[in-house]
C-alpha cells in the first residue's frame, strides 16, 4: 500500500504493508537512525518518537495507523551543526554513551517538558521509567533534562 508519512517536517511517499512497525518504515525506507530496534515489544524505549505531542513505540504501532499525523524522531529535533536545547545538554553534561536508549530519553523528556515546563524530578524519573539504558548514564541523564527545563523557565520568563 502506498502512502504519505509526515516525519520530521517532511512528507515521504512509502510503499508499505499497512500491518508493517513504523519502526521499519522509520529505518529501512527513510534511513532514520534515531529511533532503534530494542526489544520489539515496547518495553526499552529505543524505538520512541513523538505523535500528537505523546511519545510512541514505533517498534509496535503499525504504519497504517498513523494517518496523517506528524512524526519527530530524534534525527528531527536537531542537527549535528545546530542540535536541539535538549541534545545540546546531553551533549554538555556527556549524558550519552553508547546512545541506543537516546530516542527515549530524550524524547519522552521532551514530550513531558512541552506538557509541563515545571516538571518536577520525581515526574520526570517516573516519565522515563519505561526507558531502559544498558550505559548506568541515569544521574548525568536527569541532570541534562533539568538544565534544559531550567533554561527554558529561564527563556519564558525573561521573554
Amino acid at each position: 500500500m502506498q502512502m504519505i508519512l509526515k516525519v520530521n517536517g517532511q512528507e515521504h511517499r512509502v510503499e508499505a504493508d499497512p500491518e508493517t512497525p513504523l519502526l521499519f518504515v522509520l529505518n529501512d525506507d527513510l534511513g532514520l537512525r534515531g529511533p532503534r530496534f530494542g526489544c520489539g515489544m515496547a518495553q526499552c524505549g529505543s524505538c520512541t518518537v513523538i505523535m500528537r505531542g505523546q511519545v510512541i513505540r514505533s517498534c509496535v504501532m503499525p504504519v497504517s495507523a498513523v494517518g496523517d499525523s506528524e512524526i519527530t524522531t530524534l534525527d528531527g529535533l536537531g542537527t549535528a551543526d545546530k542540535p536541539h536545547p535538549l541534545q545540546q545538554a546531553f551533549i554538555d553534561e556527556g549524558a550519552a554513551q553508547c546512545g541506543f536508549c537516546l530516542s527515549g530519553v530524550i524524547l519522552t523528556a521532551k514530550a513531558v517538558l512541552d506538557v509541563k515546563p515545571d516538571a518536577s524530578d520525581r515526574e520526570i524519573r517516573d516519565a522515563l521509567g519505561g526507558v531502559l539504558c544498558r550505559c548506568f548514564t541515569h544521574t548525568r541523564m536527569l541532570r541534562a533534562i533539568r538544565k534544559y527545563a531550567d533554561a527554558r523557565k529561564h527563556d519564558s520568563i525573561a521573554s
